[in-house]
C-alpha cells in the first residue's frame, strides 16, 4: 500500500459506516483510494466529485471568497464528504448513511493535511 492509500485507510477505517477513500488531481484522476468497491466504479465516482468542487471554486472565486475548503453531498443512500487538498488535488470520503458527519470531516480533514505532507 501506498502513503497515499495508508493515509485513506486510516480516514475510511476512523469513520462509522464509511466505504471508502479517494485522492484525486484536479482533473479528477484517482492517485490513489481505499475502498473495498469496484475500483472503477470508484473512480467515476470520485470524479463527479471533483468536477462538483472544481464547480463551487469557480462559483465562489467570483465572488471573492477563495475556494471552498470541504462540502458535503448527502443522498439517500450515500453520503460523501470532498475536501480540498492543494494544487487542485482533493480527497474525497463516502459513507453509507446514517454517516456521522462531524466524525468525516475531522478525520478528512486530517488525512488532506497528512496528504499535503506527502506531496511536498
Amino acid at each position: 500500500m501506498s502513503p497515499f492509500g495508508a493515509i485513506l485507510k486510516r480516514a475510511v477505517d476512523g469513520t462509522p459506516n464509511a466505504i471508502g477513500g479517494a485522492f484525486a488531481d484536479s482533473e479528477g484522476e484517482m492517485v490513489d483510494s481505499y475502498t473495498h468497491l469496484d475500483r472503477i466504479e470508484w473512480a467515476i465516482l470520485t470524479a463527479y466529485y471533483g468536477i462538483v468542487l472544481q464547480h463551487l471554486t469557480a462559483a465562489f472565486g467570483t465572488w471573492h471568497f477563495g475556494g471552498p475548503e470541504y462540502y458535503i453531498a448527502e443522498h439517500n443512500r450515500l453520503e460523501v464528504v470532498v475536501h480540498a487538498v492543494e494544487s487542485g488535488y482533493y480527497a474525497l470520503l463516502a459513507m453509507k448513511p446514517p454517516a456521522p458527519i462531524g466524525i468525516a470531516i475531522e478525520n478528512l480533514r486530517m488525512a488532506a493535511s497528512d496528504l499535503r505532507r506527502e506531496m511536498a
